[in-house]
């Protein structure tokens, strides 16, 4: 059984949850609707009685029948049993149509509270965890929480209809109706032998499923690599692996869930055939359970209609937590995503208002895990308007910096004061209001350049949005777009270039005027003219703030007030690029590694080599 369940652990904030945890988390969500669910109740009742009249109006009618058959009885006999079954149906349809309402309702609300308590999460938390599984539990499970409720319901209605049936069987015979009874608990222990094995197969299920939905989003965003290194058939065949793992868990858990009702069918064969006789006995006056209790032909009919309708609600009401283990495996996996505290922590709630911008990072220790520290002791002063470009090889750092600064991560020890502030007092959302980010592939969403500048203020007009646009290379850019500011950017912005996408980045933090500037700056080569339009976008955004620039662009790094240069989480050199030059140090190494082939001296030197070359 093990390589069926092969890639299925848990994730590390799964939770295990009792019944009675759960069923009580999952009531929560149904409390606002409690009139209505008195109403669907009601509705319930009504139809478990419509239910039960028609087997008791057809014995009834048997009897009669044998004592006086006319054409009369027989018509208000049909009539009744009619009348009956429209009523059944009337109350059956009002109680699926409000519980329809009251479960949607539910759903719409547990969907809200996982889809908000994902997107608290910090970034540590989705790079720990890939993001098909998360988007797997906020839709599929769900809506499968909704199965919860509607085996409830299908509970109360079942339960009902055999206690109406079991009282009225006690009138008319108490022998036959305690044999009936007697039966039950072999139908309850079948049932709930099931349970574990239910429970357990349903979450596997659900957990391939995720790996499915992971394994797919994966594939799909890394469609042009996978494309590019000829590699379809191994995205194919990881895919087909996964599937066909799917195949057998799911085969396994729909043999597990569809073994009951043969047991259950075959319990219930057993349970008529001794009814049968008994109740045979029963209409023989001189027998032993006659003897007892003497019923009628149409009382033993009735108690032979009871058993098929005894048992399908008692089949139901004992593959109920069978059936309702999978509700509940659905409801574990999304309250346990719920429940999940983000690792970055707020210590107190302050209002920020506007910030002058000066930045304090003092004996800041941070790593990602436990195994790699990334910061080990990291001091930095930064004043307010200064201008930072953060250098290093790759792992030095200079990331980190900024993703604490914007408090996706939580660092371990030591503080960040923002103009003599801990950033850890201060209400998140109001300080991210303060920051503008522009990663070094900017990300931009389905819809128009307009909207994903307006993005940075929702309240912003047309007309605002268009002024921030022409402040950067005067509105020029706008020009290579197809539609303007109306142009459509595509999914994640494909159809624009890299360069285009920097400067939507740009416009959209000028239009939001935060407080702090942070740029990584993107390696990906572009042409002369639009780095010349990034760089005139960059002067404009950085003029009168703080701002911190992970640089790979030697024009930002000589415009940069201080260089800081960084190794192994700490900092190396500091000053002017002309002063660090001087030095002839780590930063030098960095520029003739790095920048060197961006500066004029070095493209008019190698045209200078290249036309030499061709004279010879």
């Amino acid at each position: 059984m093990g390589f069926i369940l092969d890639g299925l652990d848990t994730e590390d904030y799964d939770r295990q949850y009792s019944d009675g945890e759960l069923l009580k988390r999952i009531g929560a969500y149904f409390v606002p609707y409690r009139n209505k669910m008195i109403f669907v109740g009601l509705m319930i009742t009504l139809n478990s009685l419509a239910g039960t009249g028609g087997p008791v109006l057809i014995a009834k009618s048997v009897d009669l029948i044998q004592e006086d058959a006319n054409v009369g009885t027989m018509a208000m006999l049909a009539l009744g049993v009619t009348l009956l079954g429209a009523s059944a149906w009337g109350f059956n349809f009002l109680r699926q149509y409000f519980s329809a309402h009251i479960i949607g309702n539910a759903v719409l609300h547990l969907r809200k509270d996982v889809f908000s308590a994902a997107i608290d999460h910090d970034l540590s938390f989705y790079n720990e965890h890939p993001s098909g599984k998360i988007v797997s539990r906020i839709t599929s499970d769900t809506q499968d929480f909704a199965s919860v409720a509607e085996l409830s319901m299908n509970l109360i209605s079942q339960s009902l209809l055999v206690i109406i049936l079991t009282a009225w069987l006690l009138t008319i015979s108490v022998p036959l109706t305690l044999i009936m009874i007697g039966m039950t608990p072999i139908a309850v222990g079948i049932a709930l032998s099931f349970r574990k094995v239910a429970r357990e197969a349903t979450q596997n299920a659900r957990r391939i499923t995720a790996v499915i939905n992971a394994q797919i989003q994966e594939s799909i965003s890394g469609i042009v690599v996978a494309k590019s290194f000829r590699q379809e058939h191994a995205i194919y065949d990881t895919f087909d692996g996964n599937n066909r793992q799917a195949y057998r868990i799911g085969l396994r858990r729909g043999l597990v869930l569809v073994t009951i009702f043969p047991i259950m069918s075959f319990s219930a064969g057993v349970g008529t055939a001794v009814l049968l006789y008994f109740g045979g006995l029963a209409t023989l006056p001189h027998s032993w359970i006659g003897r007892l209790s003497i019923v009628s032909t149409g009382e033993w009919y009735l108690f032979m209609q009871a058993v098929r309708y005894f048992w399908f609600p008692m089949m139901g009401i004992a593959s109920f937590w069978s059936q309702f283990q999978d509700s509940l495996a659905a409801a574990e996996r999304v309250f346990a995503l719920v429940d999940t505290k983000p690792k970055v922590k707020q210590t107190g709630n302050e209002t920020v208002d506007g910030l002058n911008g000066r930045l304090q990072f003092q004996q800041i220790h941070f790593s990602y895990t436990d195994k790699e520290i990334v910061l080990p002791d990291f001091s930095l002063d930064i004043a307010a308007g200064e201008t930072i470009a953060l250098v290093g090889h790759t792992g030095a750092g200079k990331s980190s910096i900024a993703n604490l600064l914007t408090r996706f991560y939580e660092y371990q020890e030591g503080q960040i004061l923002i103009d003599g502030r801990d950033v850890r007092s201060l209400n998140l959302g109001q300080y991210r209001q303060q920051i503008g980010l522009v990663p070094q592939s900017p990300f931009l969403f389905s819809g128009s350049v307009r909207d994903n500048i307006r993005y940075g203020k929702p309240s912003a007009d047309d007309k605002a949005v268009r002024a921030a646009a022409m402040q950067i290379g005067r509105g020029e850019w706008l020009n290579t777009l197809a539609n303007g500011l109306d142009s459509d950017v595509g999914e994640r912005g494909t159809h624009l270039s890299m360069g285009q996408r920097q400067l939507v980045a740009l416009t959209r933090v000028l239009l939001a005027d935060p407080a702090i500037f942070i740029l990584d700056e993107a390696t990906a080569s572009i042409d002369p003219f639009t780095e010349t339009q990034i760089q005139e976008g960059l002067d404009i955004v950085m003029a009168n703030r703080t701002a911190i620039i992970i640089a790979h662009r030697l024009s930002t790094v000589r415009h940069a007030d201080r260089i800081i240069v960084l190794g192994d989480g700490k900092i190396l050199e500091e000053g002017s690029h002309d002063g660090l030059m001087e030095k002839n140090g780590r930063y030098a190494d960095l520029y003739n590694t790095y920048f060197r082939h961006q500066s004029w001296e070095y493209i008019e030197a190698m045209g200078a080599m290249g036309g030499a070359m061709n004279n010879e």
